[in-house]
């Protein structure tokens, strides 16, 4: 479910599917029909199972500070549809966004793609339109039939690999990285972040195959007190966004872009890494008081060492919405080690477990289930403890008005 997708396709009268369907044919039928948009782009393409947002932030950051135009295509929306696609930071406009759908109803589109893939078509007409300098694509699910997947780009991008998506990704994590590593392409060099033995394994292979220059987190390039070591080497400042993954995330970000042969400079890139925040990761809404969008048991892993990190010695309250279909109760079972209690609630969306089934996953002794309007659970600021609302993302977008 796209939030105001709707909207569009009753305006223009197109019609397409809320299922998923992964496979690139549809899409690449689609893209001729509008004359190849994504072919005129210059693209760095980001897949990976957590971190893409984070470090797609920080590369919109770093090239607005070089003064460089960006388009973003990201998922799920935070808000609505518009978010999705952006231009220089900013969601595309109502007005922006007719447009596009304009140009996929006179190009015939209707019936032809899914939702997400409607959308990603949307993104590659606006940005050739609006023709920022770079484009930031980020995939939907996977890489290797994802919609995303019909563009040569500058750069490949991995971020990390874990179990997600299990239903349409495989059961293992070779599996997975099978389909993260369809991203990569002949000749074209790929930059990943750190990957278990078994994923890494396999993007060598592929990489090798495919002839791409492959740049490896903590080989090729790192971030070390505050140091990035690659193509260049840049003291920063420091970073906004928290915990040691972030440190990462932005060397990944600044690899990338050295990669494609952008002219970065020092100072550029430590004011755009030390006022990056993207929203929802680790993000401090109230005194003591947190959003991270940790919906994976991977990601739980991460946010589990960032409050061991940012409050050593401390257990933190966790009020958690989550949908149906995620590993919920590993995810669950990676925080309770700092956990000093448990609140479950059900929010509006679809795809929602209840809290009364969240509820039945956790093995901790300290937990409830509330309503999502409820005062308890946001954000009453002077609490004994400090307090980590996570889970899905989709739950974050319904906490915008939180204050």
């Amino acid at each position: 479910m796209i939030p105001k997708m709707n909207v569009y396709k009753e305006r223009w009268g197109i019609v397409s599917d809320d299922t998923i369907k992964p496979g690139l044919d549809a899409m690449q039928e689609a893209l001729i029909k509008v004359g190849n948009p994504e072919k005129k782009l210059q693209i760095i393409h980001v897949a990976g199972t957590n971190g893409k947002g984070s470090t797609i932030a920080f590369m919109e950051s770093i090239l607005k500070e070089h003064r460089l135009s960006t388009g973003v295509f990201s998922s799920p929306a935070i808000i609505d549809i518009h978010d999705q696609i952006r231009i220089n930071g900013e969601a595309i406009t109502e007005a922006e966004l007719d447009k596009s759908f304009e140009t996929m109803k006179e190009a015939g589109l209707s019936g032809l793609l899914t939702d997400f893939e409607l959308l990603t078509v949307a993104a590659f007409v606006t940005f050739e339109r609006l023709a920022p300098d770079y484009v930031l694509l980020e995939t939907g699910m996977g890489g290797l039939l994802d919609s995303t997947n019909v563009v040569i780009p500058l750069v490949s991008v991995i971020t990390s690999i874990a179990l997600d998506h299990t239903a349409f990704l495989g059961t293992t994590t070779a599996q997975v990285a099978k389909h993260k590593a369809g991203i990569i392409k002949k000749g074209i060099p790929t930059v990943i972040g750190t990957l278990p033995e078994e994923a890494l394994q396999v993007v060598r292979k592929i990489s090798n195959r495919q002839m791409s220059p492959l740049y490896i987190y903590g080989e090729q390039f790192s971030m070390q007190d505050d140091v990035f070591n690659g193509i260049e080497t840049f003291q920063l400042a420091g970073r906004r966004m928290r915990g040691p993954h972030q440190g990462m995330n932005a060397a990944v970000a600044i690899q990338s872009l050295l990669t494609t042969g952008i002219q970065l400079t020092e100072k550029g890139v430590s004011d755009a890494v030390a006022s990056t925040q993207l929203a929802h990761r680790f993000q401090e809404i109230s005194p003591d008081v947190f959003i991270d969008g940790a919906h994976n048991p991977a990601a739980a892993k991460v946010l589990a060492e960032t409050i061991r990190t940012e409050f050593p010695g401390e257990k933190v309250d966790f009020v958690i919405g989550m949908l149906k279909g995620k590993d919920i109760e590993r995810t669950l079972d990676e925080l309770i080690p700092v956990a000093a209690s448990f609140t479950f609630l059900t929010f509006p969306h679809p795809q929602a477990a209840t809290g009364e089934q969240l509820m039945e996953y956790c093995n901790h002794k300290e937990k409830r289930v509330t309503m999502i309007g409820n005062d308890t659970i946001i954000l009453v600021e002077g609490r004994r403890r400090k307090k980590i609302v996570t889970g899905s993302l989709y739950l974050l977008s319904n906490l915008i008005d939180y204050k």
